[in-house]
């Protein structure tokens, strides 16, 4: 039975993870933490990280990056593994997450779906393909309560086939202000936002009279957070500090 702590466990993908908890005989939500620190079932709820005094395996994050320092401590003092499902995280933030990646097992992806995952590659392999000749775009939509943008599963995205085009990319998120026009290394990103839109996101390879799309449509958020758990799984089993992603659980 591996012991989780759920960070953020008063949001909505908090509260999904503690149901997938309650439902899996190999794992058990044994504490949460979050600022407003409503009663959960099942479970005590402590309003910040140094307040926790249960006992775990790993710790999994669907917080806001607010949260990252005082969790990255909480980790550190405890030896804690951490899945870090939470986006939006500035480069100081991310160099916080390398160093910690040093002393505990730290698991961190921009969208713990595998279906996205299976994604990234295929949008490699089709940007080594198509090289010059196809023009790349990326769209996403999500619900209008998602703060960032673009979604980190976006620029996953666009880093993915940036890696396998035969030129230096540059990402453009935004044309209005500028008249011209689209220059053949560009990579467009775009983001929409409204209603209860899970998360959907599709990669537009646009040639001489031709166009393929890749999509992924996420139709609920059970899909992230059971990722999530199935990380936390894996890296209450790892021994070895690191920085560890969806393609070390997919590829053990």
């Amino acid at each position: 039975m591996q012991r989780i702590i759920i960070s953020g466990c008063c949001g909505h993908m908090g509260r999904v993870v503690a149901d997938i908890c309650a439902n899996d005989p190999e794992t058990e939500a044994v504490a949460g933490i979050d600022l407003l620190a409503q009663p959960m079932e099942g479970f005590p709820v402590f309003s910040t990280p140094a307040a926790c005094t249960v006992e775990a395996d790993a710790v999994v994050d669907f917080s806001h990056p607010a949260a990252l320092g005082p969790l990255l401590d909480f980790c550190l003092e405890k030896k804690l593994p951490v899945v870090l499902a939470t986006t939006g995280y500035s480069d100081e933030q991310l160099e916080r997450i390398n160093e910690a990646a040093k002393s505990i097992p730290v698991f961190r992806s921009a969208n713990m779906s595998l279906g996205i995952n299976v994604l990234l590659d295929l949008v490699k392999r089709a940007a080594a393909l198509l090289g010059e000749d196809f023009d790349v775009e990326i769209e996403e939509r999500h619900h209008r309560r998602k703060l960032d943008a673009p979604s980190g599963t976006a620029l996953m995205l666009a880093d993915a086939a940036a890696s396998a085009l035969p030129y230096e990319a540059e990402y453009v998120y935004d044309r209005h202000s500028v008249r011209k026009p689209r220059d053949r290394r560009e990579v467009g990103i775009s983001s929409l936002r409204g209603g209860t839109i899970v998360g959907e996101h599709t990669v537009v390879f646009a040639g001489r009279d031709e166009v393929i799309e890749l999509t992924h449509h996420a139709a609920s958020r059970e899909v992230f957070a059971a990722g999530a758990v199935k990380a936390a799984k894996f890296l209450a089993g790892a021994s070895t500090p690191g920085l560890y992603d969806m393609s070390h659980l997919i590829n053990r």
